[in-house]
């Protein structure tokens, strides 16, 4: 999250915000309150960083601010919600691919809808140029977070693969060798 958030390094390396994925998938992995309070706390420190100390704009920043503990708490709990009851696998981890970009939809819904209508940048707020601007950026947001989601799900596939093919091979015995 850190290195997609902070802007001057996501620049360099041209990386888009992870922040909605991280959130669903320490909910998925993590899924304790404690840790959503840490990662929520660790996201607020990268902001008040990269716009007290790297100069980055505060265009962002405004009430409406208050609205992401909701908006990262959707995807946060989608991710609880997620988690496999048995064994897991592809099937299981494309439900939560599934349900991590649904809320990747909600938690733009809410952030973007409170930046709207509570941040005041908006001198005349109407649902009109409320629904072009969220077209205009929800598609972006929610598909950098399904991307974000489906390597590092695949990528645990992988490793779950490789375990249930290592753990059912047949130890060899020294004796087996020569």
């Amino acid at each position: 999250m850190t290195a997609t958030r902070f802007h001057h390094v996501s620049d360099w390396l041209h990386l888009p915000d992870a922040s909605m994925a991280v959130f669903f998938l320490g909910g998925l992995a993590l899924r304790r309150h404690g840790d959503f309070v840490a990662l929520l706390g660790l996201s607020v420190a990268i902001d008040w960083a990269a716009v007290r100390l790297a100069g980055v704009s505060d265009f962002c920043i405004t009430a409406a601010y208050a609205a992401l503990p909701v908006a990262y708490g959707v995807l946060w709990y989608a991710g609880r919600a997620s988690v496999a009851r048995g064994r897991p696998g592809a099937a299981s981890l494309s439900i939560a691919w599934g349900l991590g970009t649904l809320a990747a939809v909600l938690s733009f819904l809410i952030s973007n809808g409170a930046f709207y209508w509570w941040g005041g940048r908006y001198a005349d707020p109407h649902w009109a140029q409320y629904l072009q601007r969220a077209w205009q950026w929800g598609p972006l947001f929610v598909r950098t977070t399904a991307l974000y989601l489906a390597v590092v799900l695949a990528a645990a596939w992988c490793v779950l693969r490789w375990r249930h093919l290592r753990a059912a091979a047949p130890l060899s015995k020294p004796s087996d060798v020569s």
